[in-house]
């Protein structure tokens, strides 16, 4: 990895907890809804409104599609995950999150 990820990360990331294969890790990262074309409201149910926004993450931990991750009371399923690369260096994964539903 990369010194420079590193160091923001430490600085500058939120504590997000990994779950994957029955094990839990915390780690830094960053973590924020992927901004919609039109940020219009979440879909409203009769029993209430569902939040169908996607979640990006950016890290150290790998991810990949099944994984979850906590952060903030919040549990979120890995839809897709993939490395990215500076050169032949590993600089960070990148990762599509989706709300976990309650049921899960």
């Amino acid at each position: 990895m990369t010194r420079w990820v590193e160091r923001v990360l430490d600085r500058y990331g939120q504590e997000v907890t990994v779950e994957r294969g029955g094990t839990a890790e915390c780690v830094r990262a960053f973590l924020q809804p992927v901004r919609e074309r039109d940020e219009s409201v979440p879909e409203t149910l009769a029993i209430g409104h569902l939040d169908g926004r996607l979640w990006l993450y950016l890290g150290r931990a790998a991810l990949e599609a099944g994984d979850a991750v906590t952060w903030n009371g919040r549990r979120f399923r890995v839809r897709s995950g993939r490395p990215h690369y500076v050169g032949a260096a590993l600089s960070h994964w990148r990762a599509v999150l989706e709300r976990a539903r309650e049921t899960e």
